[in-house]
């Protein structure tokens, strides 16, 4: 295929997926599911528009499964991993072990052969993490008890995935591959590179992020984090592991440090036009065939699935100390199947493990259960009880009892850029937080103290020193990220006084309650301001 066939089938990708994503946005779903439904739409079995037949087409959706696992390793923090592995272990293992074997046992009773019956199995237990995380933090239940112990469960799900993808090679049948010797090998070798991965996470802290932070180049990160993510694939491929593993890697290298907030948002374009690439080109592999020929097995199927997850994450969840009725609701948020489902899946049919007919009917599972995932959701969030107040299952840090004159401004719109000059010019050392060091950079040449780096971060917040903070100004444009910040700050110290910014007076309560002293509406605030002046109106 020559390079003007493959621009066009990129530019037919491209277009179709931007298609589905703003019909899904306008219709409140996720946008995985318009990217696989249009992939569908033009692929072999619909309109047969690509004609992708060397691959290349492929090649590049590639990028975007290891995108998508450096953004996961990325997100994945070590401390956060410490705080939740009362949850992360029982909780992961007890869900896993529950959805996998009744599909695997399923699966081998309607005569599926043993390998892909473990593979599908494996794909079945998986959730959507970026979906329900995402759910959790709109609905203010990432941090109550029955949120921190999903959180945990899909943790594990998410590190899971990779000794699932090294399983791969393994079930494809040839006993050469499958000797003791080759175990033996491969455990040496992912032995080395787990070694390899600590060393340069430790060098990237301590040479590479400081020199990136003084050298204050957008560009640089990219290609710095471009690079790491190139070179660890690379290794991970010549030392016979899958690049998806390097690609996690590279993520878990750049993870909790000052850029690692700045990276992921820089990235982010890259990260969600290959995502949709990928997707795209894993539903352009699906034929209706199979739910036309058996429409009624095929739902049946959806429904077992759906009661075997929920079931799964219930009892999981009920034995992480929730009340049954709130691990079934959380149970419900869970059953879909989620984007590692798809990556282990596209694993197994370019090894040959899952034939045409078997990755269709998971993916018409898959795809159903997304589509259901929304309304499972807002039910099962009803059922938790999400009106708790309950956001803190541990200890607070001690803060020193000892205050200097210091104010904490996060945020630096406009209203924070005046905030800080305002309380600069009063004597008061201000300190500042951002996720761009654009922003802060002129600020840095004043003298001012600058962190570039998301405030609900504890990590964050103790490198500004928020023990030593007696007031906190909160300027987000975004009332779901300032309540975040708000229980992260408080948390950490109770008795400062933090003033916040707040868009719509219907979030002013919940802000408040999140442990604001102080809220300012903007609605409250523009009305007051228009009333006054409105000239007075004269009566005849």
């Amino acid at each position: 295929m020559d390079f003007a066939e493959l621009v066009v089938n990129l530019l037919i990708v491209l277009i179709a997926g931007l298609a589905a994503g703003i019909a899904c946005k306008r219709m409140g779903i996720s946008v995985l599911v318009g990217y696989l439904l249009v992939g569908a739409m033009i692929g072999r079995g619909g309109l047969g528009l690509l004609t992708d037949e060397t691959h290349d087409l492929h090649h590049l959706a590639e990028a975007g499964a290891l995108l998508l696992l450096f953004s996961i390793g990325i997100e994945f923090s070590l401390r956060e991993l410490v705080e939740l592995s009362r949850y992360f272990f029982l909780g992961g293992i007890t869900q896993m072990t529950l959805a996998a074997l009744p599909v695997i046992g399923l699966s081998l009773a309607w005569g599926i052969a043993w390998q892909p019956a473990v593979l599908m199995g494996a794909a079945a237990a998986l959730s959507s993490t970026v979906l329900v995380f995402k759910t959790l933090e709109e609905y203010g239940q990432a941090s109550a008890p029955h949120g921190r112990r999903a959180v945990g469960i899909l943790l594990f799900q998410d590190v899971a995935l990779v000794p699932l993808m090294l399983l791969v090679p393994f079930l494809v049948g040839d006993d050469q591959r499958t000797s003791f010797s080759d175990w033996v090998l491969l455990g040496a070798r992912s032995t080395m590179f787990v070694i390899g991965i600590i060393a340069c996470r430790e060098l990237i802290a301590r040479w590479a992020v400081p020199l990136l932070a003084r050298l204050r180049g957008t560009e640089l990160v990219v290609l710095f984090s471009l690079t790491v993510l190139g070179g660890a694939s690379y290794v991970a491929y010549r030392i016979g592991l899958p690049p998806a593993l390097g690609a996690f890697a590279a993520g878990l290298m750049l993870s909790d440090n000052r850029l690692t907030g700045q990276i992921d948002a820089l990235v982010l374009p890259y990260r969600e036009t290959f995502a949709a690439l990928f997707f795209v080109a894993l539903g352009s592999l699906m034929e209706f065939d199979v739910l036309v020929d058996r429409p009624a097995f095929c739902l049946g199927a959806l429904a077992v699935v759906l009661a075997l997850k929920t079931g799964a994450a219930a009892v999981a969840l009920k034995l992480l100390g929730l009340q049954w009725k709130v691990a079934g609701g959380m149970g419900l948020g869970l059953a879909q199947m989620g984007e590692l489902s798809f990556m282990l899946l596209s694993a197994g049919v370019a090894g040959g493990v899952v034939s045409a007919d078997q990755y269709n009917l998971t993916l018409f599972l898959a795809l159903g259960t997304l589509i259901l995932t929304p309304q499972l959701l807002r039910t099962g969030l009803r059922w938790a009880d999400t009106s708790s107040d309950t956001f803190v299952d541990h200890e607070p840090v001690e803060i020193a009892d000892e205050f200097l004159e210091r104010a904490l401004v996060v945020g630096l719109g406009p209203i924070g850029s005046q905030v800080a000059s305002q309380l600069e010019l009063q004597g008061i050392d201000v300190c500042l937080i951002d996720l761009s060091p654009v922003n802060l950079h002129p600020y840095a040449q004043q003298g001012f103290h600058t962190i570039s780096g998301d405030a609900s971060d504890p990590a964050v917040l103790q490198r500004a020193e928020l023990g030593r903070c007696r007031l906190v100004v909160i300027t987000s444009p975004e009332d779901r990220i300032a309540k975040q910040v708000v229980r992260a700050i408080r948390k950490l110290n109770r008795s400062c006084t933090i003033m916040v910014r707040c868009r719509y007076q219907a979030n002013a309560p919940d802000v408040k309650k999140a442990g604001a002293d102080v809220v300012i509406s903007e609605e409250v605030e523009v009305s007051a301001a228009l009333l006054r002046q409105l000239p007075k109106l004269r009566t005849p």
